[in-house]
């Protein structure tokens, strides 16, 4: 069974939540993802984008970012 989904976008700090890293560490690793799918700097990055770069599994990361 899929997660549900509650929030379509991921920010910085929950990536900070997710990695362990800084804020700034979380930071650019929004920017290098928004380069790779050739966004622009006002859109945002949905979370299964940052799942499919970073090759973590979506079942894993619902659970950090809800709360």
């Amino acid at each position: 069974m899929k997660p549900e989904v509650k929030r379509v976008c991921i920010y910085p700090k929950d990536v900070q939540r997710i990695t362990g890293r800084s804020y700034r560490y979380a930071r650019l690793l929004l920017i290098e993802v928004k380069k790779h799918y050739q966004k622009e700097p006002h859109q945002l990055v949905a979370v299964e984008e940052f799942c499919h770069y970073t090759g973590l599994q979506l079942e894993h990361v619902i659970p950090l970012i809800q709360g």
